[in-house]
C-alpha cells in the first residue's frame, strides 16, 4: 500500500460510521506485514502537514505493531519484520522524537523503548553515539537525547551485576555530558515549564542508573559532589508560583513539583540504600561515610523546612509529604541523625505528623461525594504508598519502637489531652477531627500499648471512656474510627465481660449505620471480635441477621477484607454453618460475578474488584472445608459453583486458578460421588495444563487424582471424551519436553502412580507407554527427588503386574539398567548417615511393594542370584520403613502431649528496639496454602520435597488415602515369601542357606512384625465395627 492509500485508510479509521472503521482496521491488519509498511507509517507520523488525527491513529497502530512483532516473543517464532525495515526505522525514528507533538512523542517513545529492549547494544550500536552527539547540541535535540537516554538507563535499572555491563559504558560516556546539561538547566534564570520537563528526565536517568548500585564514576567525591550541588539546589529553591495550576489534582502533576518529587526520590534512595555504613560492603563504606558526613544532615534540614508547609497550611503534594516523612523515619535509628532531629522533634510530632493523622477537608469531601471511593482508598495498599497519613503513622510507630523511652509517654499524654479537650468542649466546638487523629494514633500503637504497663491495664477503661461514646457520635467518621479502634483492641483481657459485650454490640449495630464507611469498618472490626470471642453464644442468636447484613454490604462494596471477616465466622462456627452453607455459597457466587464484571469493565489500575473476586472463592473454600463431613451439602452446592469453575478454568481465570482448583478438589473429594457435570471439567483442566498452566501442576494434581481414585470406573470406561487418552497425551508431552524444568514435572509421575494403583489389572495397554516415557525422563533428569518419583513409577508397575513389567523392561532393553539404578539409589546415604533417596514413608512402602512383587516372579524370570539381591534389599527397606513409622508415631504422641501443656503467653515484654512494633499479622495466602496441602494429603498425600539437600527426613503424609493404604508391606512380603516356599521349596531353601546371620535375623524380625501387624489390623477392624 502506497503512502497516499495508507493515509486514506488511516483517515477512514477515524470515521464515525462503524462499518467504515471496521473496514479500515481490517485493511491495516491485512497489509501490516508487507514490506515498507512500517516505514510508511512512520513517515505519516512525522509529517507535519498531515492531519493530527491521522498521525495519531498511525502512531497507535505503529506502537502496537512494534510491541507485538518487532522481535519474536517465543523461541523458534518467525521474524515478522524485515531487517531492512527495521534498519530504516532505527535510522529515522530518533531524529523526530523531539519534533513531534507530546501526544505522538509518547507513542514513539514506547516504540523506542521496545526496540532498545530488543536490539541494544548488539543490533543498534550507533545509538549511544547519537545520544552523545545530541547531548552536546544546543537545540531541541537535547530533549530527544534525554528521552532516549532515559529508556537506555531504564533497560538496566533492575538487571543483575553481569547484565548491567552495557550500563557502565553508557554512564561513562554520557554522565559528564549529562552533568553539563543539568548544570545549565539548573542555572537558567526564570526557567519555563519545558526546563522542568528536561530536568525531570535527567532525574529519571540518574534514578535508574543508581537504583541498584552506585556507578563507579560517582565514587569520585568531586564528581558526586557536582551532582549533589545541583540536587540540593533544586531541593532548597522554592517551586515557582507562576503557572501553578489551582486544581490540586492537576497541581501535583505539574512539572516543577514532579522535579521536586524525583529529586527527593533520588536523595532518599542514596540515603537508605547507600548511605548506611552498616548495610554496605567494605568497598562501599567510604562512600557511605562520605554521604553521612557531607549530605545526610543537610538533606534532613531541607526536608524539615519543606514539611513546615504542613504547619502553616501551604501546599505540599501528598507524595512529596510521604517521601519526606519516610526519610525522617529512616533517620530515627541513626544516632547522628536523631541528634539533629531531636531539637525539633516536638514540632515535627505534634504540629506536622499528628495533624496529618487527623481527618481533613479532602477526607470529608470524598466521604460526602463518593463514599465508595473513600472506602476503596482507605483499604488500598497501593494508596498507602502515597499517603501522608500512612507515612505519619509509620513515623510514629518507628519513633516509639526505636526511641520509645524518650517519646512514648509524651505522645500518649498528648493524645490523652486531645481526649480531655474533646470531652470538655461543648458539642458545637468539639475538635472532632483531632479526636479522630488521636483514635488513629491509639489504634496504630495497639501492639505496644497491649504490652507496656501502665497502659496495658488501662485499655479497657480507655475503650469505655473514649471509644464507646463515639459509636453514637453525630459525626460519621468518628463512628467509623470507633469501630476500627474497637477491632484493634478486641483481644485484650476484659476484666468485665459486660464491657466486651457492650463494645461488641456497638460494632454490630454499626452494620445498619446510614453511612457506608461506618458499615464497612464495623464489618472489619467484627472479624477481630469473632476471633476474640470466648463464648460463641454471644453471636449464635444473631448469626442469621449478621449474614444478611454482611451480604447486603457485599452487594455495595467489592473488598477482599470483607470476605476475610466471613471466612473468620465460618472458621469459628465450623459445621454449625451447615444451615447457611448453600445460601452463603450462592451469595458468594453472585458477589464473585459482580466483582468479575467490575474488574473486567474497569480500565483503571485499581484491582480491588479482582482481589475481592479472589476473596469470594477463598471464602467458598472455607465454607466447603467447614461442612466436609456433610457430603449431601456438596451435591446441593455444586450447581451454583459449576458455571464459575467452567469459565475460570480457561485463560480468563489465570488470576484465580489456584482458588478454582481448590474448590474442585473439595467437590471431587467430599461429594458422595463425582457427577458427570463435574467430569465435564476434566477436559478443561487437562487442556489448561498442556497449554499454559504448567506452573499450577501441583494444584492440578489433587483434583485429577480425585477423579481417577474416586470415580475409577468412569475414568476407565468413558470413551467420549477418552480420559485415559487425554491424560496420556498431556503427561507424555510434559515429560518429554526438555524445556520444562525437573521441578515442574514432579506431579506427572505422581499421576502415573495414581493410575497404576487405582486401575490395577485394568490398564495393561498403558503400562508400556508410561514406562517408556518414565525411563526416557529418568535417563536425563538431574534432580534427585524427581529420580525417586520416576523410580516409584517403575515400582508401581511391578506391583501392578510384575510379569508384564519385567517383560516390557526386557523388550525396551533396560531391565539391567533399571535394576542397577534402583539398587544404587537404595544404597546411597548422605553424610549424616540418612538415606539419600526414598525418604518418605510413602516412597519406602511403594518400593517395598514393588520389590516384593519382583520376588513373586517365576524362577526362570528371576535367577537365584537376582532373587537373593532383591530379597536383601527388600529386607533392608522394610526395616527402615518400620523404624520410620515408629519414630513418626512417637512424634505424634509427643505432639499430643504438647497440645495439653497450655498456651504460650504472647504478651511478654520484648526488646524495645527489635520487637515492640513487629507485625505478626497472619498471612492469608499461607493459611490458604496450608489448607490446600491438607486437602491434598487427604486426597492423595504426595508431599513435595523442595529441599533435596536437607538432612531432615521428609515428614510423611499422615492422611494418605490410596489403594495401597489397605496393604501392609510386612504381611504382603511374608505372604509372597510363603507362596515362593510353597511353589518352589528348593528355591526358598537355596535362599535361606545363602543368607548370613545378619539377614537371617532381619528376616526373622520382619516375620514376627508381620504377625504382630495381623493382630493389630484385626483389632483396628473390631474397633471400627464397634464404633
Amino acid at each position: 500500500m502506497d503512502l497516499a492509500s495508507l493515509t486514506v485508510v488511516l483517515r477512514a479509521a477515524l470515521s464515525p460510521i462503524p462499518e467504515e472503521r471496521k473496514a479500515a482496521e481490517q485493511s491495516l491488519n491485512q497489509f501490516q506485514h508487507t514490506p515498507q509498511h512500517l516505514v510508511r507509517m512512520l513517515q505519516i507520523i512525522v509529517d507535519g502537514s498531515c492531519d493530527i488525527g491521522v498521525r495519531q491513529v498511525a502512531s497507535i497502530h505503529f506502537k502496537n505493531f512494534v510491541a507485538k512483532y518487532w522481535s519474536p516473543h517465543e523461541p523458534g517464532e518467525s521474524h515478522e519484520v524485515l531487517e531492512s525495515d527495521k534498519n530504516m526505522v532505527r535510522e529515522n525514528i530518533l531524529g523526530f522524537i523531539a519534533q513531534v507533538p507530546p501526544l505522538l512523542r509518547a507513542q514513539l517513545g514506547e516504540c523506542i523503548k521496545t526496540i532498545i529492549l530488543a536490539d541494544y547494544p548488539e543490533k543498534w550500536p550507533t545509538l549511544l553515539h547519537w545520544v552523545k552527539c545530541n547531548l552536546m547540541s544546543q537545540d531541541q535535540q537535547i530533549l530527544g537525547a534525554l528521552y532516549v537516554l532515559r529508556f537506555l538507563a531504564r533497560k538496566y535499572e533492575f538487571k543483575s551485576d553481569e547484565e548491567r555491563t552495557p550500563l557502565y559504558l553508557i554512564i561513562e560516556e554520557t554522565f559528564p555530558l549529562l552533568l553539563n546539561v543539568f548544570n545549565k538547566l539548573v542555572n537558567v534564570i526564570n526557567p519555563t515549564i519545558e526546563v522542568a520537563d528536561l530536568i525531570k528526565l535527567i532525574c529519571k536517568i540518574f534514578w535508574s542508573s543508581i537504583y541498584l548500585e552506585i556507578p563507579r564514576p560517582l565514587f569520585d567525591p568531586n564528581v558526586f559532589g557536582s551532582w549533589m550541588v545541583l540536587f540540593l539546589n533544586i531541593l532548597e529553591r522554592p517551586v515557582p508560583l507562576d503557572g501553578q495550576p489551582s486544581d490540586p489534582e492537576v497541581r501535583k502533576s505539574w512539572g516543577w513539583w514532579k522535579v521536586k518529587k524525583w529529586t527527593i526520590h533520588i536523595l532518599n534512595r542514596l540515603y537508605t540504600r547507600f548511605g548506611d555504613v552498616k548495610l554496605q560492603r567494605p568497598e562501599s563504606k567510604t562512600f557511605a561515610l562520605m554521604f553521612q558526613k557531607n549530605y545526610a544532615g543537610r538533606i534532613l534540614g531541607c526536608y524539615l523546612q519543606m514539611l513546615n508547609a504542613v504547619r502553616i497550611g501551604e501546599y505540599l503534594p501528598d507524595r512529596v509529604t510521604n517521601l519526606l516523612l519516610q526519610y525522617l523515619g529512616n533517620s530515627i535509628p541513626k544516632n547522628s541523625m536523631y541528634q539533629l532531629l531531636e531539637p525539633q522533634l516536638d514540632i515535627v510530632l505534634f504540629e506536622i505528623v499528628f495533624p496529618l493523622m487527623c481527618f481533613n477537608d479532602n477526607d470529608q469531601n470524598l466521604w460526602t461525594e463518593d463514599p465508595h471511593e473513600y472506602v476503596r482508598k482507605g483499604y488500598d495498599i497501593i494508596e498507602d504508598l502515597y499517603s501522608p497519613r500512612t507515612a505519619a503513622m509509620d513515623f510514629v510507630s518507628e519513633l516509639m519502637r526505636k526511641r520509645g523511652k524518650a517519646n512514648f509517654e509524651k505522645f500518649i499524654q498528648f493524645t490523652v489531652n486531645v481526649f480531655s479537650r474533646y470531652d470538655e468542649a461543648p458539642v458545637e466546638f468539639k475538635p472532632y477531627r483531632q479526636k479522630d487523629g488521636a483514635l488513629l494514633a491509639i489504634g496504630a500503637l495497639c501492639d505496644k500499648l497491649k504490652k507496656a504497663e501502665p497502659y496495658k491495664s488501662e485499655l479497657e477503661r480507655m475503650l469505655i471512656q473514649h471509644v464507646l461514646p463515639e459509636f453514637t457520635s453525630p459525626v460519621g467518621h468518628l463512628r467509623a474510627k470507633a469501630a476500627w479502634v474497637a477491632g484493634q483492641y478486641a483481644n485484650i483481657n476484659f476484666s468485665d465481660q459486660n464491657n466486651f459485650r457492650r463494645v461488641f454490640h456497638c460494632v454490630i449495630a454499626g452494620f445498619k449505620d446510614p453511612e457506608l464507611p461506618v458499615r464497612v469498618d464495623s464489618v472489619f472490626a467484627l472479624r477481630a471480635f469473632v476471633e476474640a470471642c470466648v463464648d460463641l453464644n454471644e453471636i449464635r442468636p444473631i448469626l442469621p441477621q449478621l449474614l444478611d447484613e454482611f451480604f447486603k454490604l457485599m452487594n455495595e462494596v467489592e473488598n477482599e477484607d470483607l470476605v476475610l471477616t466471613l471466612e473468620t465466622i465460618v472458621d469459628r462456627f465450623g459445621e454449625e454453618m451447615a444451615p447457611y452453607a448453600i445460601g452463603l455459597c450462592q451469595n458468594l457466587a453472585s458477589a464473585f460475578w459482580r466483582c468479575l464484571d467490575s474488574s473486567e469493565s474497569d480500565d483503571d489500575a485499581d484491582d480491588s474488584g479482582a482481589l475481592a473476586a479472589v476473596g469470594c472463592l477463598r471464602a467458598i473454600s472455607t465454607i466447603l472445608e467447614s461442612v466436609n463431613r456433610l457430603p449431601h451439602l456438596f451435591v446441593q452446592i455444586e450447581p451454583t459453583l459449576l458455571p464459575i469453575l467452567q469459565k475460570m478454568l480457561t485463560t480468563d481465570g489465570q488470576d484465580v486458578f489456584e482458588e478454582v482448583l481448590e474448590i474442585i478438589s473439595y467437590l471431587t473429594f467430599y461429594s458422595p460421588t463425582i457427577s458427570l457435570e463435574m467430569w465435564s471439567l476434566w477436559p478443561l483442566i487437562v487442556e489448561a495444563l498442556g497449554d499454559w498452566a504448567i506452573d499450577f501442576f501441583d494444584n492440578i494434581l489433587v483434583p485429577l487424582d480425585n477423579f481417577i481414585s474416586r470415580s475409577t470406573s468412569h475414568f476407565l470406561t468413558c470413551k467420549d471424551p477418552d480420559y485415559q487418552q487425554s491424560l496420556w497425551t498431556t503427561l507424555s508431552s510434559i515429560m518429554s519436553d526438555q524445556n520444562i524444568d525437573d521441578a515442574d514435572i514432579e506431579p506427572a509421575p505422581k499421576l502415573i502412580e495414581v493410575v497404576f494403583q487405582n486401575c490395577r489389572g485394568q490398564v495393561d495397554h498403558w503400562v508400556e507407554p508410561y514406562l517408556r516415557i518414565t525411563i526416557e525422563r529418568l535417563r536425563r533428569t538431574e534432580r534427585p527427588y524427581l529420580k525417586c518419583l520416576l523410580m516409584l513409577v517403575i515400582a508401581d508397575a511391578f506391583y501392578y503386574n510384575p510379569i508384564l513389567t519385567l517383560g516390557l523392561l526386557h523388550k525396551l532393553g533396560v531391565a539391567a539398567e533399571v535394576f542397577n539404578l534402583w539398587f544404587q539409589m537404595l544404597q546411597e546415604v548422605k553424610k549424616s548417615g540418612l538415606r539419600a533417596n526414598f525418604r518418605r514413608e510413602h516412597d519406602k512402602k511403594v518400593c517395598c511393594l514393588g520389590l516384593t512383587s519382583v520376588l513373586s516372579l517365576p524362577a526362570d524370570q528371576l535367577p537365584g542370584e537376582a532373587f537373593e539381591r532383591v530379597f536383601k534389599a527388600t529386607l533392608d527397606l522394610l526395616v527402615s520403613y518400620k523404624d520410620q513409622v515408629a519414630d513418626a508415631n512417637k512424634q505424634d504422641d509427643a505432639d499430643d502431649d504438647d497440645d495439653m501443656d497450655g498456651f504460650d503467653d504472647d504478651d511478654e515484654d520484648e526488646d524495645e528496639s527489635d520487637k515492640e512494633m513487629g507485625d505478626d499479622a497472619e498471612d492469608g495466602d499461607e493459611v490458604n496454602s496450608q489448607k490446600l496441602q491438607k486437602l491434598a494429603a487427604e486426597a492423595r498425600g504426595f508431599q513435595p520435597n523442595n529441599d533435596d539437600d536437607s538432612d531432615d527426613d521428609y515428614s510423611d503424609d499422615e492422611e494418605l488415602q490410596s489403594p495401597i493404604d489397605e496393604v501392609d508391606p510386612f504381611i504382603f512380603f511374608m505372604d509372597t515369601i510363603q507362596a515362593v516356599q510353597s511353589s518352589n521349596p528348593a528355591r526358598f531353601q537355596n535362599l535361606t542357606r545363602s543368607l548370613d546371620f545378619h539377614y537371617q535375623a532381619l528376616a526373622s524380625g520382619i516375620a514376627q512384625h508381620a504377625e504382630q501387624r495381623k493382630v493389630e489390623i484385626e483389632k483396628e477392624k473390631l474397633e471400627k465395627t464397634s464404633n
